[in-house]
């Protein structure tokens, strides 16, 4: 009995505490937040959502997508189309509630296309044409001009609910990150990890890599879909170069990388370190920012490679470790 509490607890024991997490996160509004704190509260919940989803596949699968944001795009865009009323070619004009469900279908479908090709592709080659998927999707959202309002973009119903924001993206980032916690500590996280660590060796025991792959992808672009929904929802307003930015896919590797690739609290912890640094830099270092997040990327990849998470669970070798080292033990003579 004790064993099996002990494998418990190293295996689950961390969600009642982020079930606890989550309760009290739900209690904030009623403290008197005031609007701009609940906006940054919101943020942080769609970035900590976001870098989770690129972690199922870009940390936990091994494939590195610089071209994720490709599905936060689809999904704005589609949010945006059925829910506008002006003169384009295709205007349903349908509320939030009823846009929702197709702005992750429509994900997924596109997933689904692109990654029964680029799933095929390994290392560098699948970040490459992932990230020129991302490019030709945004001029193709320019060309598209009859439906997607081309470079002059596109005016959504200009709602204002900074509670009922606040409380969708605590539900969603709840759900998407106790899902891949599951899919971590389940024979399809293992799976999945396993691709990662060899791919022709998991063929040869019997998984099917190409289904996996394709689930994984398609299930981080129903939910990334989803919050270019909500973002396009509570920005109002959208045009090809607001919503495909490329500094957004860098974020969300950034923030897998900081708190750990492949770990299910990693994306959450750098989500969360990220943001508020960023938004700081921002705010003392405009003209600076983007090069010191660039300065701040090769810091992580020198100092600490496998994340916060992943270095403080294996003890990795890091250059920190060795520039804290007075020398290098060498043999007796």
């Amino acid at each position: 009995m004790k064993k099996f509490s002990r494998i418990w607890l190293r295996k689950w024991g961390a969600f009642p505490l982020w079930g606890l997490l989550i309760l009290l996160l739900s209690a904030y509004p009623s403290t008197g937040a005031s609007g701009i704190e609940l906006f940054t509260a919101t943020q942080i919940f769609l970035w900590v959502t976001l870098a989770s989803n690129w972690n199922l596949i870009g940390g936990m699968t091994g494939y590195l997508d610089f071209g994720h944001g490709v599905f936060f795009g689809i999904g704005a865009y589609t949010m945006g189309i059925l829910v506008t009323n002006t003169s384009l070619a295709f205007a349903p004009n349908l509320s939030f509630w009823q846009a929702l469900p197709w702005t992750g279908l429509i994900a997924v479908i596109f997933a689904l296309l692109i990654g029964w090709a680029t799933l095929r592709l390994k290392g560098p080659y699948f970040s490459i044409a992932m990230l020129s998927t991302f490019a030709a999707t945004r001029e193709l959202i320019r060309i598209l001009r009859p439906v997607t309002g081309g470079g002059s973009g596109l005016d959504l119903p200009p709602v204002l609910n900074r509670v009922g924001d606040y409380y969708f993206m605590l539900v969603l980032m709840a759900i998407v990150v106790s899902l891949i916690g599951w899919i971590r500590r389940s024979k399809l996280g293992l799976s999945l990890v396993a691709i990662r660590e060899d791919e022709i060796g998991a063929e040869m025991r019997g998984i099917n890599t190409t289904f996996h792959k394709l689930f994984a992808f398609a299930v981080a672009a129903f939910f990334t879909g989803i919050c270019g929904a909500f973002w396009a929802w509570q920005n109002t307003y959208i045009d090809p170069d607001v919503v495909f930015l490329q500094n957004r896919n860098i974020l969300m590797i950034m923030m897998c990388m900081l708190g750990g690739l492949g770990t299910v609290w990693g994306p959450v912890i750098g989500a969360l370190i990220l943001y508020l640094l960023q938004d700081s830099l921002w705010s003392n270092l405009a003209d600076y920012h983007l090069l010191s997040l660039g300065i701040l990327l090769i810091l992580i990849i020198l100092f600490i490679p496998y994340g916060i998470l992943g270095t403080l669970k294996n003890n990795k070798i890091s250059l920190l470790d060795l520039l804290s080292r007075r020398g290098f033990d060498t043999p007796h003579r």
